[in-house]
């Protein structure tokens, strides 16, 4: 049976219109992955998670960092600093995510030159 808006006892995340898989779609993203990968240590600033995650431009970042803030994996804090100091941390929800996406991420690198050994020559 499909998955609708409410709140229920069962989510199919394998139904079309069911909300799971938005939330999947973010969290499989490699840069929602790596940023809360980043963010497992502590609270980062904007600068230096950008740094941690080579490669990803400053609008990619703001947009993850948005995205996993508003589904509740993320707080960002701002301190009235001149210049302004914003932190990004992960929240309880975050945390727990974490745990599986750092497998997820491990497995990823131990088994890399398997993956490339099945490509075709």
């Amino acid at each position: 049976m499909g998955c609708t808006t409410e709140r229920h006892d069962h989510h199919d995340v394998y139904a079309a219109q069911c909300p799971c898989r938005e939330v999947l779609d973010l969290l499989a993203n490699k840069w929602s992955a790596l940023a809360i990968g980043a963010m497992e240590a502590g609270p980062q600033r904007f600068g230096a998670l950008q740094r941690r995650l080579e490669g990803i431009s400053p609008k990619v970042l703001t947009s993850t960092l948005r995205r996993l803030e508003d589904k509740g994996f993320v707080d960002r804090t701002v301190y009235p600093a001149v210049p302004l100091h914003v932190e990004y941390a992960l929240t309880a929800l975050g945390r727990s995510v974490a745990v599986p996406l750092a497998m997820l991420r491990t497995w990823v690198e131990d088994h890399l030159d398997e993956i490339r050994d099945a490509e075709p020559a």
